[in-house]
């Protein structure tokens, strides 16, 4: 009966000391390694760094116990550096643990191209909103006299006109030629009789006026893409926005030509 009793108490005994030694373990485990290993309640606070180059990431975040890593996507923006960070993840001022690792986007070096979409003959307002949503800054507008108030008429670029589709590229200045309106204005036709088929488009343009019909004329007293007749005649007085037709010689073709 006695050696029972003892038998019981050892088991106890035993027993008593494996839960204690677990629980001791399950403590450190909880209290000690575990919030060592996940850096518990030792965070950092993420900087800002829009604006910082590349090559001064490293050091700079490895001071603060903390990584990064380059997106595969770049942006763009004309007036930061190139390589430099546009945008990050984690957000600044943002709370972290130790070691995170910060994602950023840098601005590309040369600015991607976009395909120019047509404004002409939009209004001024919607023209502009175009060219804010696509990346592109309305430069000067130009007001010349036309019958439609703040109608886009032309388009350009560095000075020139660009067509529908070209490329150029993003956050570039585009300047508009818009009407002003005062369509009513009486010009004098200029005289375009002899002159060239190249250049009489940009005359009657430059003068406030528009192309109209364009005929041809077989003729073998006149070289060929000359002007021989136009309507209204020069020097009659017309309103700003008004349509000129013109007449060009065409030379006839002889049997050796088939």
């Amino acid at each position: 009966m006695g050696n029972t009793r003892d038998l019981i108490k050892k088991i106890a005994i035993h027993i008593g000391l494996v839960l204690l030694t677990i629980t001791l373990l399950s403590f450190i485990f909880l209290k000690v390694y575990l919030p060592s290993y996940t850096n518990h309640g030792q965070t950092v606070t993420v900087p800002n760094l829009e604006g910082y180059e590349v090559r001064e990431l490293d050091k700079f975040l490895s001071d603060r116990d903390l990584t990064y890593e380059v997106n595969i996507d770049s942006g763009f923006n004309a007036e930061a550096k190139p390589f430099s960070v546009l945008k990050q993840t984690p957000n600044p001022d943002s709370k972290v643990k130790r070691g995170r690792k910060i994602y950023v986007t840098l601005n590309a070096r040369n600015a991607p191209l976009l395909k120019m979409p047509n404004l002409v003959n939009s209004p001024l307002k919607n023209a502009q909103e175009i060219l804010g949503n696509i990346g592109l800054l309305r430069g000067e507008i130009i007001y010349v006299p036309d019958i439609g108030t703040n109608v886009v008429l032309e388009q350009k670029y560095r000075g020139r006109n660009v067509p529908e589709g070209f490329e150029i590229p993003k956050g570039a200045q585009i300047d508009l030629v818009v009407g002003d309106g005062f369509g009513n204005q009486v010009l004098e036709v200029p005289s375009l009789t002899g002159m060239d088929e190249i250049d009489v488009e940009f005359l009657i343009i430059g003068s406030g006026l528009r192309m109209g019909n364009i005929n041809y004329v077989l003729t073998d007293s006149v070289a060929s893409g000359i002007i021989i007749r136009q309507m209204p005649p020069a020097g009659a007085p017309v309103k700003t926005g008004e349509q000129i037709h013109i007449w060009i010689s065409e030379g006839k073709k002889s049997a050796n030509d088939f």
